[in-house]
This record gives structure tokens, C-alpha cells and sequence, in this order.
């Protein structure tokens, strides 16, 4: 009867993190360029002296859904989508190179262009950095051009260019930041293939449809794994009375 409780238990701990995960895909339905996680659940034995004689559940995350949201055009002039493969290039928490299409884009008070996240977007020699100015273009290969303060409209002034890449999807993992990496940390080198929508945002690809149903039964789930728990303790209770009768 160990054995039973112990894999009810796994399957009731396990069940409750992939809810986890998917309570999160919900939560980011709205949330710009969000990319879905996707749960897996497998067996996996016990091992230990001698033979492994127990199995627990386990769940994992087997990869990130790629997939592109849709494209809803906003008219923001520092508002941009990436058009079809690519990633934008943007500066981690913790220093390093990291990718997202998310393009909700501000200016910061120090001049930097950032993410609507907070996230320094990286250009050809590190953050990108805007001056003053009555008016900023994004060119569809991420140039960066602006109208200095107090220059004629006609007079464009090219500030850097947006790194965009175009990594092998196989190569790239969700990190525990949001943000997508390369495996192995390297960073991924310009590609000119990529090109950007401007005055567009890309949506989330979570669907929030499936999201509820795959919740709903999650919740049924964890219910059966918690009555086998409490079938399990009935039936001990029942055998330690039978025991006392003899």
C-alpha cells in the first residue's frame, strides 16, 4: 500500500506544478510577444539498492511554444513586430545577451531604448542609446533614424541599428528570466533575414481555450490523485483492524 500512496502522493505534487504552468500561460494571455510553456508528464523510476521497485510521476517542461502571435497594428511610432522568423536582441538582467519579439519600446529618462518589460535593447555596439528628439523612425531592418531637436523634418540622423537574430529554433531555451537563450550562452550573430513591422505589436500565442480546459482537468486530476491517497489510508486502517481481530 506504500507504493500506492507514494505514487498517488508524486502524481498530486506533480500535478499541482504543471498547474503552476499553465496558471502562468493564463496570466500572460494578454502580456506582448508572450511565449507559452508546455508540460509533459512521464514516468520515472526510483533508483536505488537493488532493482528500482517504485515509480513517481514527474512533470517537465519538454520546450517552449514558438509559435508566432498574431500582429495587431497600433500606430506607435516605437512600437515594432518582427516579421515572421527572428528575435530581438535585448540585455538580460544579469548582463548577458538574451532574445524576446517583444516590442513595446520606450525611452527611458537616461536615453536608452528598453523594452516595455524594462529590458535595454541591444544594437551594434551594446544598449542603444536615443538623443533627443521630435521624431524617431524603426526602418523594417531595425535602423534607427530620428529628426534632431530643432532640425528640419527632412533632416534624418541615423542613431544604430536594432540586433536582430535568426538562431536555429533547436538551439534556443526559455530561461527562468522569460527571455530566450541560446544553449551554451553564446550569443547569436546579426542576421539580415529579420525585418520588423512598425507601428505593430505581436500578441501572446497562449490559447486561452485550451489553457482552461487543460486547467479544468488538471483539477480533476489532482482530485483523483487525493481520493487514491484517502482509498489508501481507509484500506490500512481497515487491514490494522483485521490484524487486531486475529
Amino acid at each position: 500500500m506504500d507504493r500506492s500512496l507514494y505514487v498517488a502522493m508524486s502524481g498530486a505534487k506533480e500535478t499541482l506544478y504543471a498547474q503552476a504552468s499553465v496558471n502562468n500561460n493564463l496570466a500572460n494571455a494578454n502580456t506582448t510577444a508572450f511565449k507559452a510553456d508546455l508540460e509533459n508528464f512521464r514516468s520515472m523510476p526510483v533508483f536505488g539498492p537493488g532493482h528500482p521497485g517504485r515509480v513517481y510521476a514527474m512533470d517537465e517542461r519538454p520546450m517552449t511554444d514558438f509559435t508566432h502571435g498574431p500582429i495587431q497594428t497600433t500606430g506607435r511610432e516605437l512600437d515594432v513586430a518582427i516579421d515572421g522568423e527572428g528575435w530581438m536582441a535585448v540585455q538580460a538582467p544579469d548582463g548577458s545577451e538574451a532574445y524576446t519579439r517583444r516590442g513595446d519600446l520606450r525611452i527611458s529618462p537616461e536615453g536608452l531604448l528598453k523594452t516595455g518589460d524594462g529590458l535595454p535593447v541591444l544594437g551594434e555596439n551594446g544598449p542603444v542609446a536615443i538623443p533627443p528628439a521630435q521624431k524617431i523612425d524603426i526602418a523594417g531592418d531595425g535602423t534607427i533614424s530620428i529628426v534632431p531637436l530643432g532640425e528640419n523634418p527632412d533632416v534624418l540622423a541615423v542613431v544604430d541599428r536594432i540586433k536582430l537574430v535568426r538562431p536555429d529554433p533547436m538551439q534556443l531555451e526559455k530561461g527562468e528570466d522569460g527571455l530566450i537563450h541560446l544553449k551554451g550562452g553564446a550569443p547569436a550573430t546579426a542576421d539580415a533575414r529579420v525585418t520588423l513591422v512598425s507601428g505593430a505589436l505581436e500578441g501572446s500565442n497562449v490559447n486561452t481555450v485550451e489553457a482552461l480546459v487543460e486547467m479544468i482537468e488538471l483539477g480533476r486530476r489532482f482530485e483523483l490523485q487525493v481520493k487514491m491517497m484517502k482509498t489508501v489510508e481507509e484500506d490500512a486502517a481497515a487491514t490494522a483492524r483485521l490484524l487486531r481481530m486475529g
